[in-house]
């Protein structure tokens, strides 16, 4: 059987009542109560540019091996000797006490939990409309990738389960169908400093911690977090250099997304607009101060009535408009 996406395929139902799961577990009810007042139509226009993002490091992301090609590199490069030499195989005591029911579950943390965490993460800031947490998520979430990315391509280093005589590749021997649909991403199992499952977890464990206050989900992303670090060494795939490495790469990333967070949307936005005054996108909202109905560009931020020149911000996914007097 040769179809990578045959993972995707088995794995994409569970995930979606996982999903399920979480709104009503995670979300508190005053919250859902909110968001349903949202409009679908709203709710596209809000996470639109986001999905555009996610697209955008889809793309890079498969584009590896062709980039590779381009450029004449050698596909066997390895440079996981050098990561011998920093740490030789002191990754090898993650597997000193082995056993089929630690391998399952863990393998099903490394495969559904991270990728729970990483899609209702954001989620959780789309329905609770938590506008900045949702806007340092997603940018530090691009930092992460486009740092990584060059490393994976000019510094290939292969996972440890292929590496090391006395580590088992353990997530990906336990089913063809699951080390196909790695192949299909990372056909040489190189992409492994630094450790994007590090990297994108601590950075998502870093804006739930300093930008909301939901209590549950703080828990969970603690517990997610440490299960996540402790399974790619486990399994068989990162090294501790990884590890370390991607946990330095969140760290920085979220510390850019939070301090330059502005400036960034601000090129963003305008990118935005632009596009949405091509295809004429807009939105019909009322005044709060003259009740006049308007029609605004969605992603356009703040703006002035012309009729009773109040000032006002609107966002799509939070529908608020946030006045104030005019200069």
């Amino acid at each position: 059987m040769n179809n990578p996406y045959l993972l995707t395929a088995i794995a994409s139902p569970i995930f979606i009542i996982m999903v399920i799961i979480g709104y009503y577990i995670f979300v508190p009810a005053e919250i859902r109560i909110n968001y349903k007042h949202i409009s679908k139509s709203r709710l596209l226009l809000g996470i639109l540019p986001y999905g555009v993002s996610a697209y955008f490091i889809y793309v890079l992301v498969n584009s590896q091996a062709l980039i590779r090609d381009i450029l004449g590199l050698n596909p066997l490069l390895n440079y996981a000797k050098y990561i011998m030499m920093i740490e030789g195989d002191a990754v090898s005591y993650f597997q000193s006490f082995v056993s089929p029911t630690l391998t399952y579950i863990l393998s099903f943390v490394y495969l559904m939990i991270f990728a729970f965490v990483m899609i209702f993460t954001f989620l959780l800031f789309v329905f609770s409309g938590n506008l900045k947490a949702l806007q340092e998520y997603t940018i530090a979430f691009i930092i992460i990738y486009l740092v990584a990315f060059p490393f994976y391509i000019f510094f290939p280093v292969r996972v440890t389960g292929y590496t090391l005589s006395n580590i088992s590749p353990l997530l990906y021997s336990l089913s063809p169908i699951i080390e196909q649909s790695l192949r299909f991403c990372d056909p040489n199992l190189d992409n492994c400093f630094p450790s994007l499952h590090a990297a994108l977890t601590i950075m998502a464990l870093l804006v739930v911690i300093l930008r909301t206050d939901i209590k549950s989900y703080k828990i969970f992303a603690w517990i997610a977090t440490v299960s996540i670090l402790f399974s790619i060494l486990y399994l068989g795939i990162h090294w501790i250099t990884d590890l370390i490495g991607g946990v330095l790469l969140a760290i920085v990333a979220y510390f850019i997304a939070a301090k330059y967070r502005s400036r960034i949307l601000a090129i963003s936005r305008n990118v935005v607009v632009t596009i949405e005054r091509k295809f004429g996108i807009y939105e019909s909202i009322v005044c709060t101060n003259c009740s006049n109905e308007l029609r605004i560009y969605p992603h356009l931020g703040e703006f002035e009535c012309p009729h009773c020149n109040s000032v006002m911000h609107f966002h799509p996914l939070t529908h608020a408009y946030k006045q104030r007097k005019s200069i």
